[in-house]
């Protein structure tokens, strides 16, 4: 499947910009189910510095703002060729080795609920493939996908025990079960094309984890799916916080997001 990718980020300064940076993780990755057709970045009130590779293989576009702005806008377009591997990424590749994705993270470290729920799952005697569906379908079960309930640095545990919040939440929690299990475990930031509409409020999230016959492999638990052609990986990370779209340095002054405008939609394939 072929599909075109708009993306718009537009955020304030709360003063003009003395000096401030933004890393950014807005690059589709090569990999394994999609192919990378073409992509560009754009910027207002910034310009780009360098570009590097992560720890994870993210691609990591280092921007500067200019001095005395205090709004900038990023827009990215590109298109992206896809396939259907029923979530299945693959071999382990990246610069941490495979046990570092074991250890939690302030934002994915289970409490009492997590852990009775991990209890629950642990004790099946199924496979590991098996254990991590049951797993993504018992935590969609229990926390209902609501929007504006939650944050990007809402905790796992935080989500769990209100029973509601977001892809994000999801994504976490499933992270920091597998992981007490186990199993190595990541976090997903990308694209997902719905089928009803073209525009979208942001991007997506979820989760995968390491099976050892088939290497890494995603789960959708708000959406109760392993990923398909209809989605696009951007950034991997520990958590959230490794795959941030944006994150900033500044001197003497804070950013706050206004608005993000996400278009994502099949493009026909010329034979």
């Amino acid at each position: 499947m072929r599909l075109s990718i708009r993306h718009t980020t537009r955020y304030l300064f709360d003063t003009p910009v003395v000096h401030a940076l933004q890393r950014l993780r807005l690059t589709p990755k090569q990999t394994q189910g999609q192919e990378i057709l073409e992509w560009e970045m754009e910027y207002y009130n910034a310009h780009p510095e360098f570009v590097y590779e992560d720890q994870h293989h993210n691609t990591v576009n280092l921007v500067s703002v200019e001095t005395g702005a205090q709004e900038v806008t990023v827009t990215c377009r590109g298109r992206v060729d896809t396939h259907d591997h029923a979530g299945v990424i693959g071999r382990h590749a990246g610069h941490l080795p495979l046990w570092s994705f074991l250890a939690q993270t302030p934002q994915t470290t289970p409490g009492p609920g997590m852990r009775k729920l991990a209890g629950e799952v642990g004790k099946r005697s199924e496979s590991r493939l098996d254990t991590l569906h049951h797993l993504s379908g018992a935590i969609l079960d229990r926390v209902e996908y609501k929007t504006g309930t939650t944050h990007s640095r809402t905790i796992a545990e935080e989500a769990y025990a209100a029973a509601n919040g977001v892809c994000q939440d999801h994504a976490h929690i499933f992270i920091g079960i597998a992981r007490s299990l186990g199993i190595p475990a990541r976090y997903v930031s990308g694209y997902l094309m719905m089928n009803d509409r073209v525009e979208q409020e942001a991007g997506h999230a979820w989760a995968e984890a390491y099976v050892d016959e088939l290497g890494w492999v995603g789960f959708d638990i708000s959406n109760g799916i392993s990923p398909d052609e209809r989605y696009v990986r951007v950034a991997t990370g520990r958590d959230y916080r490794d795959a941030a779209p944006v994150t900033g340095i500044s001197f003497g002054t804070t950013s706050t997001v206004l608005e993000v405008d996400v278009a994502v939609e099949q493009q026909q394939v010329q034979q």
